[in-house]
C-alpha cells in the first residue's frame, strides 16, 4: 500500500489517499434510518512481503459514478465466490470503534477500518484482467500525479490494452470466465 498525501492550492485541504490492491468482499447498498442509500464494499488489501502476505480489511463507501458501476459489475463475481482483486485508492480513512455481539468475542471492542472507496485503476477476476482504467494525461490528472501507482505489472497484457476503458455490462460473462 502507498499513502500520498498533497495539497490542493485550490481549496485549501490535505488530501490522505491511500493506494493499493485487495480482494473485493461484502458488497451491498446500505439504507440507513436517516440519509441516502449508498454501495459500500470490504477490501482485503495485501500488505508485506510477497512470500508472507497479510491483509489489511477496509470497509468502504463507494464514492463516485465510476467506482460505483464498476463494483456493482463485480458484485455477482464476488457471490459466486471468484477472486475479484482490484487496484484502488481510497480517501478520508477513519477508525470505528464497535463491541462485538456474538461469538468468541463477544462483549469485546473491535475497530473497523472506514474508508471512501474513490477509484478503481484495474479489476481481475480469478486472475484474469477485466478491466483497465485508462491512463490519465497530466492535466486530467490535476495534482493526482501517479505517485505510486496499484497497477501490477501483468496490467499491459494484450487483453488489458484490447480491452482498456471497458465500462459496460458485467464482469459474469461466459466471455469473462
Amino acid at each position: 500500500m502507498t499513502t500520498t498525501i498533497h495539497q490542493s492550492a485550490t481549496t485549501g485541504f490535505f488530501d490522505l489517499h491511500i493506494t493499493g490492491l485487495g480482494y473485493l468482499n461484502r458488497i451491498r447498498e446500505v439504507k440507513p434510518k436517516r440519509g441516502e442509500a449508498f454501495w459500500a464494499c470490504d477490501i482485503a488489501a495485501l500488505n508485506g512481503p510477497a512470500d508472507d502476505v497479510g491483509y489489511t480489511r477496509f470497509d468502504c463507501r463507494i464514492s463516485g459514478r465510476e467506482a460505483e458501476a464498476l463494483v456493482k459489475r463485480c458484485r455477482q463475481a464476488v457471490y459466486q465466490g471468484r477472486k475479484v482483486l482490484v487496484g484502488f485508492k481510497l480517501g478520508d480513512l477513519w477508525a470505528d470503534t464497535f463491541v462485538y455481539a456474538k461469538g468468541d468475542k463477544a462483549g469485546q471492542t473491535g475497530v473497523s477500518l472506514k474508508a471512501r472507496l474513490l477509484f478503481i485503476s484495474w479489476i481481475k477476476v480469478n486472475g484474469e484482467m477485466v478491466y483497465q482504467a485508462p491512463r490519465r494525461d497530466e492535466q486530467g490528472a490535476g495534482n493526482d500525479s501517479h505517485a505510486g501507482s496499484a497497477e501490477p505489472p501483468e496490467a499491459g497484457n494484450g487483453y488489458a490494452a484490447a480491452h482498456a476503458g471497458e465500462a459496460a455490462g458485467s464482469f459474469d460473462s461466459p466471455a469473462m470466465h
